[in-house]
């Protein structure tokens, strides 16, 4: 197991860190999209599907169709899931813009003991990015069992290509927390921590970053005021007021 430096205090996903985080997103430039105007943004929904997993896989499955339908009226968002698990495991779905689909791919995963291989999850992604741009990774885990620099060069490259990941924390390893926030810096993306009781925050921060993905910062200001509720207060604080 690779091993991280520093400690990261183990805590829950509190306001002020939802908020970090979503000042975070809001803030991130969205690198030019590809292809005809109002094409779906692009979005790779990467997870770890190791044994581990399973309580928040099936969480995250119920929690992704909230990811179309917050993006709907921005010219929709396309989805590719991606995951790994078992000896050494990859997959990655098509891309596709019918939730019910992407619903399909998730509920037919069945979770498998393994070791973690974000690295692949990364180099997926820059290789997708190269056939066509994609606007952001979203990477959900726990734990992280990987040498920590030679993840740091992948990231790194896909970082120089213009694609943040946005990494979800589930639990509170501090090697994971070290690694995934490291992936965050280089792709100048953003962490954030959640719980298996943080199903609502989940929610709210997929949302965000889909809303991101699709319209970019003005869009995520606007399901602020939408929205209302907790991402109102957010925004709010995070702006100060």
């Amino acid at each position: 197991m690779a091993k991280g430096r520093g400690k990261v205090p183990s805590k829950k996903a509190s306001q002020a860190d939802v908020g970090a985080f979503l000042e975070k997103v809001r803030l991130t430039p969205v690198g030019k999209k590809t292809g005809r105007p109002g094409q779906a943004g692009r979005l790779l929904f990467a997870m770890d599907a190791t044994a581990s997993r399973k309580p928040a896989w099936d969480m995250a499955a119920h929690i992704q169709g909230e990811m179309f339908r917050e993006t709907a009226a921005l010219g929709g968002l396309e989805i590719q899931l991606a995951y790994y698990r078992g000896f050494g495991e990859f997959k990655a779905g098509p891309w596709t813009t019918d939730e019910k689909v992407l619903l399909g791919q998730m509920t037919s995963v069945f979770c498998l003991a393994g070791q973690t291989d974000i690295e692949r999850v990364l180099a997926h992604a820059i290789n997708e990015t190269r056939a066509r741009k994609i606007d952001a990774l979203v990477f959900v885990g726990d734990c992280f069992e990987e040498d920590i620099d030679q993840v740091g060069k992948t990231a790194g490259e896909l970082g120089l290509m213009g694609v943040p990941a946005f990494m979800f924390h589930e639990g509170a390893d501090p090697i994971a927390a070290f690694a995934f926030r490291q992936i965050a810096k280089l792709t100048n993306g953003a962490y954030c921590q959640f719980d298996a009781n943080s199903a609502q925050v989940l929610k709210d921060l997929l949302g965000a970053v889909a809303v991101y993905a699709a319209g970019g910062p003005s869009a995520l200001d606007d399901m602020a005021r939408i929205r209302g509720g907790e991402v109102l207060k957010i925004a709010h604080q995070v702006k100060g007021g």
